[in-house]
């Protein structure tokens, strides 16, 4: 396993992408890189997508596992 295979691994699976963009989102805000409210929009807009592929990833897998009827 590659370096950068193992580090996406351990990202992936022990700390949240939601939590790395609040993260720099907010070292941005603190180090004054950033105004709040461009924090905010950062904030909302990646969980809004994010929630969005999860929901999508979610209807294919009981799609694909026969689970429901998906129009």
């Amino acid at each position: 396993m590659s370096r950068k295979e193992y580090i996406d691994a351990l990202v992936s699976k022990w700390i949240s992408r939601k939590l790395i963009v609040f993260v720099v989102a907010s070292t941005g805000l603190f180090t004054k890189s950033i105004e709040s409210g461009d924090w905010v929009i950062i904030a909302v807009t990646y969980m809004s997508v994010e929630g969005a592929i999860n929901i999508v990833e979610k209807i294919y897998k009981a799609k694909a596992n026969g689970q429901g009827n998906i129009g």
